[in-house]
């Protein structure tokens, strides 16, 4: 099912595309969260620390992933706008062949460097076996993450952002299932845990693919579509490649402090990782959001519809700002209790910190949820650079908090790193969103200015 957003109200489409969007990262975040809580509860904290100081990690990798499969679907999107279905299809081809290569050498690279890296990064010596097992898995599933990503990515392109939803809660069901049996029944420890995570991707991303060919005629490609046209190879690189770097670098700032969080001890890298968990679900409705924005904008720059752009973004910042100040509150009232979900109310300690993570960053979420709005609006019109920048101050900032907070005021300081990544990121992001449009805008006027002028003559 198709669904284009170039006509209709912009606050509607954007929160129906938005809303299963919302339920299936809650889903995704539900693979790791099984995971936690399994590990944790029934194996340790020390492993659950071992999966745990994974994250930047993975997040480091996956999200070159992510980032890579986003900047395919605008390019998609936008032909889908433009009502150019031909387009789409030779589109969808060329990201299928582009995905595969990555593939390949992300998945040689990751697997041969996993324990070097986690060296690196000063893993404690009682964690660092269990996280090398945990995180050689996941990323020998890399395949399962990038089918994913890009199946689900390229049908939300065409506006149905309802059918990745149901396959995630098919799998979810199925990695917390995998996760009983290969942990408890085979004693597989947490590397059951990372393979009922890879399984169940791979299942989805499988789910998607046959649905795309059975259901959606606009991307079912032929040999001739995939006939690779230079010129549209380098449109996709130059969409998917920065933001794909952008992910990692801000993925580089995650693995700054994850490394400062490492030299302060177990019992805080096991907070931290359950104050996270936490942190993701209450930011995953201002992530999806955005998410929305990326397809609403691209569709309209498509159609070259731009005071819908305008009118979108600010429809969206009305929607999601408030929703950011709801589960903030939320966040600073139930802190203690979300995290015990995951190490049990005996952990004080644990908890205490948690709860510290969880009310500094939930102070500043609406910040949070204009960072996403700007970025994801500006890939929607193809503008990768600026993001890209908006990542580095978030690596920037990021590493400050690691290097000198931490060290002055321990686990509080690596939460405030958090924030001040969003601020520095937040600033560039909605300058350039507010040149972009207004150039837009103007360009818009002056063409209709010429039309009526040669209409006349």
């Amino acid at each position: 099912m198709t669904k284009s957003m170039t006509n209709g109200n912009p606050a509607k489409l954007i929160i129906l595309f938005a809303l299963p969007l919302i339920a299936g990262n809650i889903f995704q975040q539900f693979y790791s969260m099984a995971d936690t809580i399994i590990v944790g509860r029934t194996i340790g904290v020390n492993a659950l620390a071992a999966v745990g100081c994974t994250g930047s990690l993975s997040f480091f990798v996956l999200g070159f992933v992510m980032g890579f499969t986003n900047g395919l679907s605008i390019v998609t999107a936008q032909k889908f706008g433009g009502e150019d279905l031909e387009g789409v299809k030779r589109s969808f081809a060329t990201g299928i062949v582009l995905c595969m290569a990555l593939t390949l050498i992300l998945t040689a690279a990751a697997v041969f460097l996993t324990r070097s890296m986690l060296e690196v990064l000063q893993t404690p010596e009682e964690i660092i076996d269990d996280a090398a097992r945990y995180m050689k898995i996941i990323f020998w599933g890399i395949s399962g993450s990038m089918l994913f990503n890009f199946t689900s990515n390229m049908m939300r392109a065409l506006g149905d952002s309802r059918t990745p939803l149901y396959f995630l809660v098919l799998a979810c069901s199925v990695n917390i299932v995998l996760d009983f049996v290969l942990i408890l029944a085979f004693d597989m420890g947490v590397a059951g845990a990372g393979a009922a995570t890879i399984l169940s991707q791979l299942l989805s991303g499988i789910c998607c693919f046959y649905y795309i060919m059975k259901k959606m005629p606009s991307l079912r490609v032929e040999c001739r579509h995939f006939k690779l046209n230079k010129d549209e190879v380098v449109l996709h690189l130059k969409n998917a490649f920065p933001m794909a770097f952008q992910m990692s670098i801000i993925a580089i700032g995650a693995l700054i402090l994850q490394y400062a969080l490492n030299g302060l001890g177990a019992v805080s890298v096991a907070a931290y990782t359950a104050a996270q968990k936490i942190d993701s679900i209450a930011t995953m409705p201002l992530n999806s959001f955005g998410a929305a924005m990326a397809t609403y904008t691209a569709q309209n720059y498509g159609a070259q519809k731009y005071d819908r752009i305008r009118k979108g973004v600010f429809q969206c910042i009305c929607i999601s700002v408030s929703v950011s100040i709801i589960m903030g509150i939320l966040n600073i009232v139930a802190g203690s209790n979300l995290a015990a979900v995951f190490v049990g109310k005996g952990e004080k300690e644990v908890l205490e910190q948690a709860k510290t993570y969880l009310s500094i960053t939930g102070v500043l979420y609406w910040v949070l949820a204009l960072l996403f709005i700007y970025r994801f609006t500006l890939q929607g019109l193809g503008n990768g650079v600026v993001p890209t920048i908006a990542g580095i101050m978030e690596l920037i900032m990021r590493a400050f908090g690691a290097v000198i907070l931490v060290a002055a005021f321990g686990f509080s300081g690596a939460c405030w790193s958090n924030t001040l990544a969003w601020i520095g990121a937040c600033i560039p992001l909605s300058i350039a969103y507010y040149i972009s449009i207004h150039k837009l805008t103007r360009k818009k006027k002056t063409r209709s200015s010429c039309m009526r002028a040669a209409s006349v003559v």
